[in-house]
């Protein structure tokens, strides 16, 4: 199994846009929080436009913002707005003629749908506000309870 890393760049950048607390941030800004291309960025967040889950505007002083409060933003919502499954388990393709691998196929292509089914559930529990929650007290023990005013010890000039 791996990790999708287009959702890892999602989240990453929802985080951040989530820290600054409404301040519109660029393509070219998000890009550099999680070591893309701004490309990425716009592409990423083209789905998570069309879910109402970011807003951008143009010119000067735009950039993106969250359209909606990170308590109600999940990371079901994100996949889905992304149209990338968060984990990705692909089955070997099996030999048709081989009952056993038929066998073996079928029970396993079971228990996938399963573990997706409460994959997807668990993801619908969790929201961007608890992802920054948990953010926030790993940099606060990082820095062993000094407070300052970067998020997870950079600014974002």
């Amino acid at each position: 199994m791996k990790r999708n890393e287009r959702l890892s760049v999602a989240l990453h950048a929802l985080l951040h846009m989530a820290e600054r607390g409404g301040q519109p941030m660029t393509s070219a800004e998000l890009a550099t929080c999680t070591d893309t291309n701004p490309v990425v960025i716009r592409r990423t967040f083209a789905g998570l436009r069309e879910r109402g889950i970011v807003a951008s505007a143009k010119g000067h002083g735009g950039g993106w913002n969250l359209a909606r409060a990170p308590e109600s933003i999940t990371l079901g919502q994100i996949q889905e707005a992304i149209a990338q499954r968060v984990v990705a388990v692909s089955l070997p393709e099996e030999s048709h003629g081989c009952l056993v691998e038929r066998a073996v196929g079928e029970a396993l292509d079971g228990a996938v749908r399963e573990a997706t089914r409460v994959l997807d559930a668990r993801l619908d529990t969790i929201t961007l506000a608890d992802l920054l929650a948990d953010v926030r007290r790993l940099d606060h023990a990082r820095k062993g309870g000094a407070k300052d005013d970067t998020f997870l010890g950079r600014s974002h000039g």
